[in-house]
C-alpha cells in the first residue's frame, strides 16, 4: 500500500523562514512529493523554487499545467496562479480568488485530498487570517494527515491558530520536527481510500477552482452544497452562497470567489469604505461646482443667487465633514470588531 507521500504544505507572512527550516532538513531519499503554496505578491518574479533548492537536497520549481508528479520533487505555486491536484498530474490555473489569494492554501489542500484521499499530508504553517483551514478540514474529511506548525514560535500564528480551532488536528509541532515526521508518515501505509470517500463539497468546489463547469453546471452544483444569501460578493457583487453549516462560516459567489467570515467582513468593511470616499470625491465636486457658479452669478449682478449657490456649498460642505467622520470614526469601516475576545478564546 502506499505510504502517505502526498504532502501539500501552505503559509503567508514568515514562511520562508519555515519552509527553509523544513525543507532544509529533509532527506533527499524521501519517497513523497511536496506541493507548496506561499502566497507571493502577484506582479513579481518568484525565485521561491530556487531559494528552497539551495537549502536543501530535493529539485523545486514553478511547474506548469499538465506536468506529471514525480516523487522526491518540490513543485511550488507561481505567481497569480492556483496549484492543483489531479491524479498523476498537476493543474495550473489562474481562477477565482480564494480569500483574497491566488494561489490559495485551500485549493490546493481540496484538491489533494481529492485526487489521493488517505494519502495526503496538510501542512499549516506561519501566515496572517486562516487560509488553510477549510482545506486542512477536506483533508481530514479524506482520511489525510493534519500537521500544524506551533502557534507559539510561528512568527504569524493566525493561520496555526485558526487551523487548531476548526480541525482535529494530528500533529502541532515546532518546525524543527516536522521533517522527521514527513519522512516516517511518507513510509507508513495510508488507509484505504474508500473508506473515505470523496463529499459532494470536496467535488464540486474542486471543479470550481479548476474552472471546469459551465455556468449551468456551475449554479446547479454550488446549489447543492449552499445556501443563497442576500449578500452580494464583494470582488465581484455577484450573488453568494453560504456553503455547508460547518465551521468556519464560509460563502462563494456564482463567479466562485470564497470567503471565510472574517475576510467577508473585511472585504464588506473595504468595500464601503471606498464607497464613502467615493461620495466625500463626488460631494467635493459639487461643493467647488457650487462655488464656481456663486462666482459667475456674481459675474451676472446676480446677488441673491450668488448667496444661494454660496450656501449650498456651505452646507453641502458640512455634509462632506459628516462623512469624512464617518470614515475615520465611525463604526462602518471599524477593521475590528472582536479581536481580543477571538484570540481569549483560543
Amino acid at each position: 500500500m502506499p505510504g502517505h507521500d502526498i504532502i501539500v504544505i501552505g503559509t503567508s507572512a514568515g514562511g520562508l523562514k519555515a519552509l527553509g527550516a523544513i525543507v532544509g532538513a529533509l532527506r533527499s531519499d524521501i519517497d513523497a512529493v511536496l506541493l507548496i503554496v506561499q502566497h507571493l505578491a502577484a506582479d513579481k518574479p518568484s525565485i521561491l523554487p530556487q531559494i528552497l533548492a539551495d537549502v536543501g537536497s530535493l529539485p523545486a520549481s514553478h511547474p506548469v499545467d499538465g506536468e506529471e508528479i514525480d516523487k522526491g520533487r518540490i513543485y511550488i505555486a507561481p505567481p497569480d496562479h492556483h496549484l492543483l491536484v489531479d491524479q498523476g498530474h498537476i493543474r495550473i490555473v489562474r481562477g477565482p480568488q480564494e480569500n483574497r489569494f491566488r494561489p490559495a492554501i485551500d485549493a490546493l489542500f481540496r484538491s489533494a485530498a481529492r485526487a489521493y484521499g488517505p494519502r495526503v499530508v496538510g501542512v499549516v504553517l506561519t501566515g496572517y487570517l486562516d487560509d488553510g483551514t477549510v482545506g486542512l478540514q477536506a483533508v481530514k474529511k479524506r482520511g489525510g494527515i493534519a500537521i500544524v506548525q506551533d502557534p507559539k514560535e510561528a512568527e504569524y500564528p493566525s493561520m496555526a491558530k485558526s487551523a487548531l480551532r476548526f480541525v482535529k488536528v494530528d500533529y502541532c509541532l515546532p518546525l524543527a520536527e516536522i521533517p522527521d515526521l514527513l519522512v516516517r508518515l511518507s513510509k507508513e501505509p495510508a488507509a484505504e481510500e474508500e473508506a473515505y470517500p470523496v463529499t459532494k463539497e470536496i467535488e464540486v468546489e474542486s471543479k470550481i477552482a479548476q474552472q471546469g463547469m459551465n455556468t449551468q453546471e456551475f449554479l446547479q452544483n454550488v446549489e447543492a452544497i449552499g445556501t443563497r444569501t442576500t449578500y452580494t460578493c464583494p470582488e465581484c457583487n455577484g450573488s453568494i452562497w453560504q456553503i455547508g453549516k460547518d465551521e468556519p462560516l464560509r460563502f462563494r459567489c456564482h463567479i466562485g470567489h470564497s470567503f471565510t467570515a472574517n475576510v467577508f467582513l473585511a472585504e464588506q468593511t473595504q468595500n464601503l469604505e471606498n464607497a464613502l470616499w467615493s461620495a466625500v470625491r463626488a460631494m467635493e465636486e459639487k461643493v467647488t461646482f457650487s462655488r464656481q457658479m456663486s462666482e459667475q452669478m456674481k459675474n451676472y449682478n446676480l446677488q441673491s443667487a450668488a448667496a444661494k449657490y454660496e450656501e449650498h456649498a456651505k452646507n453641502l460642505d458640512a455634509e462632506v465633514a459628516m462623512i469624512r467622520g464617518i470614515i475615520l470614526n465611525g463604526f462602518a469601516t471599524k477593521r475590528t470588531i472582536a479581536e481580543a475576545e477571538e484570540e481569549h478564546s483560543k
